[in-house]
């Protein structure tokens, strides 16, 4: 059950702030304390994390995020770099791949887009001063922080970079310092985006991909601002990120279901089937679908809802679909005046390439390995293209006929880790509070399932392996009843289990002491330990604190 650290009650004047670390939420909650907006926390938290979280995300890694203001429709920052102009498929067929290479090789490293992405949110909706946003992150990697048990967890994976004492040796609460990561940030501070992608970060990459990247990759910027995708589903209307994301299947997933008379109970015995006959129906066509040509409008029509119901009546025996866990790390907000973030932000696999830039010691992602290597297939290797990417964040309005025909209120800001198996698990959690109108707390508490694949990477867009097969992993207790009219195999695993994602969610529900009263709910993974959910009230007068592991 979540504790009073990770769970929190908030007024509609009061600003809320969810993430995976308490010294990411208490760098969020100093802005919002001090007059700034949801931007500037979202900044402050995602910058922290870079420092403090290298295992999930990083300056070296990409970002998504879909913001609410106030009387407009949300929208999506896309800060997902794209590839190297030197990047070559054919070379990669050439040399016995079948699939992008998941480790140690530049191809496989876009050039990274978190830097772009947060200073282009802090500098379309920011109040604060941009030294005042990075300060918290600044001190952290100048005078250190405590390991926490997940990073300590991680760590063996990198023992052969040797960056900043992460490695084998690593216990929790250990202290540590990331002198290269705040000489980056100092050079952003200085130069803004001119002194990472060309500074001592930029030049690294330069040398170090070896006509992999040319300058001119570097120069342009990796943050677009896009229309989001949406529909709505169970009376009300959910946005996610349009494509090269794979945010449409969380909202696929729901539409199906809905179809598919999925009950507002999640103690059904069907209740998890149905579900997972529309993961599966969805998931299978992303393959074919994801790219970052593909029209957003056409994954989310009613003839591609019906075709995927129909779908999900006549599974074949052997389907299957890209479904795999991996790392990230995500954070919702919101501000005193209402504005709310979505964002994730990733290395997508652990420490990503597990390549660092030298200079800084930045780790650097792996989200190519969302490009296909078939020849001819629109997300085939190409330089200076976007990959399809598993970052999906999600915000929750009214529907599209409540709202009146105004601009929609804010009614959940959710988001999860969870590689492939993000819209899956967050189709779940929407489920649960949408339609069977649970609470935040016990949204949170509920058991949760992932469908993953075998032989799996965490990020199989592109089915590789003839061998591959699916089975749904459940966290204990596991179903309600014996699944057995779910199409795939089952397994269990612990409850806690990676797999199973880290949630962080906002919303706004009636209170259930007051006859048409609403509030707000932050409630941060209860899972881990060291999340947390800080509530600003309205005079800025005090906090709900979050958790503390120092």
């Amino acid at each position: 059950m979540p504790d009073s650290r990770q769970l929190t009650h908030a007024s509609d004047a009061d600003a809320l702030i969810a993430t995976i670390d308490h010294r990411a939420s208490d760098a969020g909650a100093s802005m919002l304390r001090n007059g700034g907006s949801a931007a500037d926390a979202a900044v402050a938290a995602c910058a922290v994390l870079a420092v403090t979280s290298p295992h999930l995300c990083g300056l070296g890694g990409d970002l998504w995020a879909i913001v609410h203001s106030a009387g407009q429709d949300p929208v999506t920052l896309n800060a997902s770099g794209r590839s190297g102009a030197g990047v070559d498929a054919a070379s990669l067929r050439a040399a016995g791949h079948r699939r992008m290479p998941f480790r140690g090789n530049l191809a496989s490293v876009p050039v990274p887009g978190c830097v772009d992405g947060l200073l282009a949110l802090h500098q379309r909706l920011g109040r604060c001063s941009l030294p005042t946003v990075f300060g918290p992150a600044l001190t952290l990697a100048s005078d250190g922080f405590a390991a926490t048990p997940l990073l300590a967890l991680a760590a063996p994976l990198v023992d052969h970079l040797a960056v900043d004492g992460i490695d084998s040796s690593l216990r929790s609460g250990q202290l540590i310092r990331r002198p290269g990561v705040a000489h980056a940030l100092l050079e952003i501070l200085a130069e803004g985006r001119d002194g990472f992608y060309l500074g001592s970060f930029g030049r690294g990459l330069l040398d170090l991909g070896k006509g992999i990247f040319e300058e001119a990759d570097l120069r342009r910027a990796q943050a677009d601002w896009q229309p989001c995708v949406a529909r709505d589903v169970f009376h009300h209307r959910v946005w996610s990120t349009p494509p090269n994301s794979q945010g449409y299947l969380t909202v696929a997933i729901l539409a199906v279901a809905e179809e598919l008379g999925l009950s507002a109970d999640d103690q059904d015995p069907r209740w998890n089937e149905v579900l997972i006959r529309a993961a599966l129906a969805t998931g299978t066509e992303r393959p074919r679908l994801l790219h970052e040509h593909t029209d957003p409008d056409v994954l989310l029509s009613d003839k591609a809802i019906a075709g995927w119901v129909h779908d999900a009546g006549n599974l074949a025996a052997d389907t299957t679909a890209p479904a795999e866990t991996g790392d990230t790390t995500y954070l919702a907000v919101r501000d005193h005046d209402g504005m709310t973030i979505s964002l994730i932000a990733s290395h997508a696999a652990d420490f990503g390439a597990h390549l660092v830039e030298p200079g800084t010691g930045i780790f650097l992602h792996n989200r190519g390995v969302g490009f296909s290597l078939a020849p001819g297939h629109p997300a085939e290797l190409r330089p200076r293209m976007r990959p399809p990417s598993t970052l999906s964040p999600a915000l929750v309005t009214r529907s599209s006929h409540r709202s009146g025909g105004s601009a929609p209120d804010t009614v959940a800001v959710v988001g999860t880790m969870g590689g492939d198996s993000q819209p899956h698990l967050l189709a779940q959690h929407l489920a649960r509070l949408l339609h069977g109108r649970m609470s935040a707390e016990a949204v949170m508490n509920a058991p949760r399932w992932v469908l993953q694949s075998h032989p799996g990477r965490g990020f199989d867009l592109w089915k590789a392996e003839q061998s591959s097969h699916i089975v749904a992993r459940f966290e204990a207790p596991g179903p309600p009843k014996p699944p057995r009219t779910i199409p795939v195999p089952t397994v269990a695993c612990p409850r806690g289990d990676p797999a199973v994602g880290h949630l962080q969610l906002l919303a706004s529900q009636p209170d259930p002491g007051a006859d048409g009263i609403w509030r707000w709910t932050g409630a941060s993974e209860c899972r881990v330990a060291e999340s947390s959910v800080v509530r600003i009230p309205t005079d800025h007068g005090g906090q709900d604190t979050a958790r503390r592991n120092d």
